[in-house]
This record gives C-alpha cells, sequence and structure tokens, in this order.
C-alpha cells in the first residue's frame, strides 16, 4: 500500500508552507505499510519556539484555505518545542532543534520510502546544521541522551 493521492497532496501544501516559513529539514515518509493509522509523516523544525509555531501556524492555515483540511488534533502548543497536527491521512511533526536532535524520529522511519517534496522544502536540508554552527549552538551535545542503539541500529 502507498499513501493516497490525498496524502500526497497534503504533504506537498504543507511542507511548502513550512519552507516559506523558513523551516529547518523539511522531510516526508511514506508510512503506510507501517501505520495503519495514518500515511505519511512530514517533519520540519525550527531553532526556536516562536518559528516552531508560526510554521505550525502558517500549515494549518494553508491546508485549511487551499485543500479545506482541518487538523482533527493539535498537540504541543503550551512549551511549542513539538507541535503536532494530526490529519488523519498525514501526521505533521514541527520540532524545535534540539528536540529534532533528540527524539530523532527519521531514524525510526528510515526505512520507510521518502516522498518527492516541493523543491523550496527539499532546499531546507542542512539548514539546522548550518544555522547551529553560525549561532554556535553544539546540536550533538542534546543527542547525549540519546541511547546508543535504538532497534538493533548503531548511531
Amino acid at each position: 500500500m502507498t499513501a493516497t493521492d490525498r496524502s500526497i497532496e497534503l504533504v506537498n501544501a504543507a511542507a511548502q508552507a513550512a519552507a516559506d516559513r523558513l523551516a529547518h529539514d523539511i522531510i516526508a515518509y511514506d508510512v503506510s505499510d507501517v501505520l495503519s493509522i495514518t500515511d505519511a509523516f512530514l517533519l520540519a523544525s525550527a531553532p526556536n519556539d516562536r518559528q516552531v509555531k508560526s510554521i505550525v501556524d502558517e500549515i494549518e492555515e494553508r491546508l485549511n484555505k487551499d485543500l479545506g483540511a482541518k487538523p482533527v488534533r493539535r498537540e504541543g502548543d503550551r512549551d511549542a518545542r513539538w507541535i503536532l497536527l494530526d490529519y488523519v491521512d498525514i501526521v505533521v511533526h514541527v520540532q524545535h532543534s534540539e528536540e529534532r536532535v533528540f527524539y530523532a524520529l527519521e531514524r525510526l522511519w528510515k526505512d520507510c520510502p521518502e516522498l518527492s517534496l516541493p523543491e523550496d522544502a527539499q532546499n531546507t536540508r542542512g539548514k539546522a546544521a548550518e544555522h547551529a554552527e553560525l549561532t554556535g549552538v553544539d546540536l550533538s551535545e542534546h543527542a547525549a541522551g540519546l541511547p546508543d542503539e535504538v532497534d538493533g541500529d548503531l548511531r
């Protein structure tokens, strides 16, 4: 089974909205073969809480306005470190860069096919590392709490 056309449409619109709000490292996975509750995950990050919230607000507004889609659930608003938008067909995760490194969702879903995204979204790859280097933040310190092994894969 693969992600539906509707799911891919939602992922692309959400990825473009995130890129327009300067999200970092946007990536999407087709998780339809391993999860029955959704077709795709979209991951994005930002270096601060305000930008995380701005990205989420833009995604929510764009999907509602352009595609008539509203999330059935929105979680994580209070701290704005990791906000989840559940559209049933897709789930959007927008994380603070530190949480992105710490939880490493890409490692959990790396065996799932990556979905093609708009060029603007693809161009965000590596932006978190660039930003960390410019600001002197060592994101690897935040990964120190991760176990050395996740599902048999070494870090």
